[in-house]
């Protein structure tokens, strides 16, 4: 299989300096309560002010401290850290959270967003530079502020979204999980693990209705990949047995099939090069929980690698947001 390389992460480093500071065009999220709400995107989010919308400059800032930490030495490591000193700090961080405590911001980026943000707070909490452990230290409290709304939502969630976008629940606690070692309460971890067997125990034998037109996720194997990371491995080779009983036939036939993206400069349909990657990221994932089947899922992930690699920077619709996705693909 591919692994990250130093010219890779050189790529992906490359794309999201080119974006993270790119006021416009951008796409806000808020609930406007009066006139004095209105304001322009840096004024708004003095650090995740780029990359066409918040979620997207909390991912592509997540990719910056994970290539820093993963090739500290490279070309562009000292474009990263100057980048990063400028964006985490304590005055950003205190105009983040001054726009969370407006009255309509209760469900800003739920649950897409607040799970970059602790993705992101995981990678900062593994940097073992003083810089990184100052980075760390100047966003926990951004990150704590998430941490609450996600205990404070779950219990709510009666039933989980199943889409291959921005509100998936599945991705939402994937990513979640990996903040939880560095959660300031210990309930955390347990609430996502609850969550995603509520939500998805139940689930067998599926039949994807998949791809839609804007899928960046797939349902099916997002699914599929928040139970390996929730379950023991025995609990979850059982779950998953029952979830996709014929896979080993090749069946479904439509998640073995990268989706065709017809015109990359449409935002919703170029999601399709992020469904790509989303799956190779799922199937390599599972594939090493699944040692029956690893040569067929590490096959599928590897031609979806090859149908979206080649596209992360053809348009700015694409390229605001694909290479965390790459990144995950390759080095998750």
């Amino acid at each position: 299989m591919q692994s990250l390389t130093a010219q890779m992460a050189e790529r992906f480093a490359a794309i999201a300096l080119g974006h993270v500071g790119r006021e416009f065009p951008n796409k806000l999220d808020q609930v406007l309560t009066g006139e004095g709400d209105l304001a322009g995107p840096r004024a708004l989010h003095p650090i995740f002010y780029g990359s066409f919308d918040w979620h997207s400059a909390a991912h592509s800032h997540w990719l910056l401290a994970r290539v820093l930490r993963r090739f500290p030495d490279s070309a562009s490591a000292p474009a990263i850290r100057a980048w990063l000193d400028q964006a985490f700090t304590e005055a950003n961080v205190a105009g983040e959270l001054n726009f969370l405590a407006r009255p309509g911001a209760a469900g800003f980026e739920r649950p897409y967003g607040w799970a970059w943000l602790v993705m992101l707070q995981a990678e900062l909490e593994a940097h073992e530079t003083p810089h990184g452990k100052t980075w760390a230290a100047a966003m926990r409290p951004l990150a704590r502020e998430f941490e609450r709304r996600f205990l404070s939502w779950l219990p709510k969630a009666t039933y989980p979204v199943r889409v291959g976008t921005h509100g998936s629940s599945a991705f939402a606690l994937a990513l979640a999980l990996r903040y939880a070692p560095f959660a300031e309460d210990e309930r955390f971890a347990e609430a996502l693990r609850v969550s995603a067997w509520r939500w998805f125990e139940a689930d067998a034998d599926v039949r994807p209705l998949e791809p839609s037109g804007a899928d960046f996720l797939s349902p099916t194997l997002m699914t599929a990949e928040c139970m390996r990371l929730t379950l023991r491995a025995d609990a979850f080779a059982a779950w998953f047995a029952r979830y996709l009983p014929r896979l080993a036939e090749g069946e479904p036939a439509t998640l073995f099939a990268p989706a065709v993206v017809s015109d990359r400069s449409d935002g919703q349909i170029a999601h399709l090069d992020g469904l790509s990657l989303s799956r190779a990221w799922c199937w390599r994932g599972l594939a090493t929980a699944v040692p029956a089947l690893r040569d067929e899922l590490e096959s599928a992930a590897e031609t979806h690698l090859a149908a979206a690699l080649p596209h992360l920077s053809d348009d700015y619709m694409g390229e605001h947001w694909l290479a965390s996705f790459a990144l995950l693909a390759l080095d998750e």
